[in-house]
């Protein structure tokens, strides 16, 4: 076995085209789009290289197949978020062999330890965590966009070579049509109750406000926790630009107390229930065949949407905003025609929204692991600082 630095084309095109050979047999996989993991490794479209760097390579056998494949970074700006100078791997995909497991994962340590590392996470993105983020170990469904499936060795490869859970991200499930608890309903009642409070869908033709109120709750309620920077105005905007092409007003649920934005819960229709039958490609024809297959969906009443983001900020907080906003979003998004959503990313260590998500009647559905491998086996490890 060898491994190859992707640097051409061609080791481009065998990055990109090894799992799907390896999930051939996996009826639940769903291949990324090419263009969206491409974009991690291109400098022009990844602001991440301004402050970082990153590799990647494949694995060829003997006969010069490729067997695996993985990436390392550094990112200068969350190297030092704990105890230990951290960088971090991913993309990570390969055949049921430890020893070629073994390979990449060594080349990613060597690698990071020669740019200073003492630890590595993975497997995690070179970007932000809403994005191919953590090992799928629990939940072999159908990815949301943006999230990677794995086959399910992959957990005893990681462990086996020394990767300890850092952290885990659970996504939640909940039916649109359900019943919530009584006591929700009493909550949303007590505010409703409470002038100043209104609950409101903000328009996608004022991209302007939608991101200022966006960023107002979102920099109080989660810039500051570990590993989240303070989103600026920019950034805001260029976000919700993004997400213009397939926002859906109901599906973007504000609340404000005294015109003053508190609280949101921001939905996108599940974009891999179209890409699901691009096989990875985005172009002319593709986008065709998109466009056939989303006037097809939009005709459904069983959508299935996921949760982007969910926020309240400090102060109002453990004062039933949450339920107010989730049972006035209950009737626009059955109007909507969604009859399931998932809601990605909430990690085991904010139990304060896991009380919120299970109060809510969501369970777990799908489980991610954070691993942190560190360099000097010596050295104690510890596992992501629960917020308090």
């Amino acid at each position: 076995m060898h491994l190859l630095e992707v640097k051409n084309a061609a080791t481009v095109r065998a990055f990109l085209d090894l799992p799907s050979a390896l999930y051939q047999d996996h009826p639940n996989w769903i291949r990324p789009l090419d263009k969206d993991i491409e974009q991690v490794f291109d400098p022009k479209q990844n602001p991440n290289f301004k402050n970082g760097t990153a590799i990647r390579w494949i694995l060829q056998d003997s006969q010069g197949k490729t067997i695996g494949r993985v990436a390392a970074f550094v990112n200068n700006k969350t190297k030092n978020a704990s105890e230990y100078v951290t960088g971090g791997m991913g993309f990570f995909e390969c055949v049921n062999d430890q020893t070629a497991a073994n390979m990449l994962f060594d080349a990613c340590k060597n690698w990071l330890a020669a740019q200073g590392m003492e630890a590595m996470d993975g497997p995690i993105n070179f970007g932000e965590r809403d994005r191919w983020w953590g090992l799928l170990v629990q939940g072999f469904t159908q990815p949301n966009y943006g999230m990677f499936y794995h086959a399910p060795y992959y957990q005893q490869l990681f462990e086996n070579y020394g990767f300890q859970v850092y952290f885990k991200q659970y996504t939640y499930y909940m039916d649109t049509h359900a019943r919530f608890g009584d006591k929700v309903y009493q909550r949303s009642e007590a505010l409703d109750a409470i002038p100043g409070y209104s609950f409101e869908h903000p328009s996608k033709n004022n991209l302007e406000k939608l991101a200022q109120d966006f960023l107002e709750v979102y920099n109080k309620a989660w810039a500051g926790h570990s590993g989240i920077n303070e989103m600026t105005l920019e950034k805001a905007m260029k976000m919700v630009k993004s997400m213009k092409p397939v926002m859906v007003e109901q599906l973007l649920n504000f609340v404000y107390f005294e015109g003053k934005p508190i609280a949101f819960f921001i939905m996108l229709p599940e974009l891999n229930q179209l890409f699901k039958h691009l096989n990875g490609k985005f172009n002319f024809a593709a986008k065709l065949k998109f466009l056939y297959h989303r006037w097809r969906y939009n005709k459904r009443t069983d959508k299935k949407v996921f949760g982007v983001i969910f926020g309240v900020v400090p102060e109002f907080q453990a004062k039933g905003v949450d339920s107010y906003m989730i049972v006035h979003a209950q009737g626009p998004l059955n109007a909507y025609g969604a009859r399931e959503i998932e809601m990605n990313w909430v990690g085991d260590f904010n139990p304060k929204m896991m009380l919120v998500t299970r109060g809510l009647g969501a369970r777990i559905y799908k489980t991610h692991v954070t691993y942190r491998k560190i360099f000097d086996p010596s050295k104690p490890f510890t596992r992501y600082p629960i917020i308090k």
